[in-house]
């Protein structure tokens, strides 16, 4: 079994690194609705549906959703 919390904290600098999500703060997954709460320095947040996904459609699917 993957661990997508730390795939998750492993991900947040490389998306900090970027123009777009430059004021990204915080990535929490949440196991028990396998959702991604995505925080963001201005107080705004997004939620990325991840169920059922391996670790690489974790990525993909934050990404997508969020940008």
């Amino acid at each position: 079994m993957e661990d997508k919390q730390k795939i998750l904290d492993l991900l947040l600098p490389a998306l900090q690194a970027t123009r777009n999500l430059a004021d990204l703060v915080g990535l929490e997954y949440r196991e028990d609705r396998e959702l991604v709460y995505v925080k963001f320095a201005s107080g705004n947040q997004k939620i990325a549906n991840v169920a059922c996904d391996s670790g690489t459609a974790l990525i993909r699917d934050v990404i997508e959703q969020i940008v």
